[in-house]
């Protein structure tokens, strides 16, 4: 079994925002996979199926963005899953728009969304893919910025983006997370 949490906002006026492409890949492997997810459960929505054989759920917290570990440790406790088969997909300023990175440790880096998750795990090591949605320019306002919606620009290669992270999540269903790493950060 592995589960994947996509962290975002609930809320129309977030649907588009840089904040939310957490959501926006795991809804694009959800139309993928034929999972629906509209379970309201663990304070958020919450799909499940069956992809290459293996047991996935899919959890989109709607606590807003700072209380996302509320939901992510309600699943945990729920179903009584294991850190090590969770993968937390979400924005990253310090990645390249276009890019994806994974890792399986670290701090928070200043995302909100993962400092609940570790502050409600009690760990910093879990699996993680970062979805690049590079730095505003100097002087821009953070929280404005990941609030923002992408650029028209950006939208044009959106498809390309969430598809590479779908499949990032799928070759991590089949293999181990090292391995993932090794194909995806090249």
């Amino acid at each position: 079994m592995k589960w994947f949490v996509g962290l975002g906002n609930p809320g129309k006026q977030y649907e588009t925002t840089r904040h939310n492409i957490g959501f926006m890949a795991l809804d694009r492997f959800a139309d993928k996979h034929g999972i629906k997810m509209t379970q309201n459960k663990c304070k958020g929505l919450l799909g499940e199926g069956n992809v290459n054989g293996t047991k996935v759920y899919l959890l989109k917290p709607m606590t807003y963005m700072n209380l996302s570990g509320e939901s992510i440790r309600g699943f945990l406790d729920f179903y009584k899953a294991s850190v090590d088969d969770l993968v937390i997909i979400y924005d990253d300023l310090d990645t390249s728009y276009g890019q994806i990175r994974l890792r399986y440790q670290g701090s928070a880096g200043g995302h909100n969304g993962i400092k609940s998750a570790i502050q409600h795990l009690g760990t910093q090591t879990f699996n993680r893919i970062r979805m690049g949605i590079n730095r505003p320019v100097p002087g821009y306002n953070i929280a404005d910025y990941v609030l923002s919606s992408f650029s028209k620009e950006e939208f044009k290669t959106m498809p390309q983006v969430l598809d590479t992270t779908c499949e990032a999540m799928e070759y991590a269903l089949e293999h181990s997370f090292e391995k993932t790493m090794a194909k995806f950060n090249g």
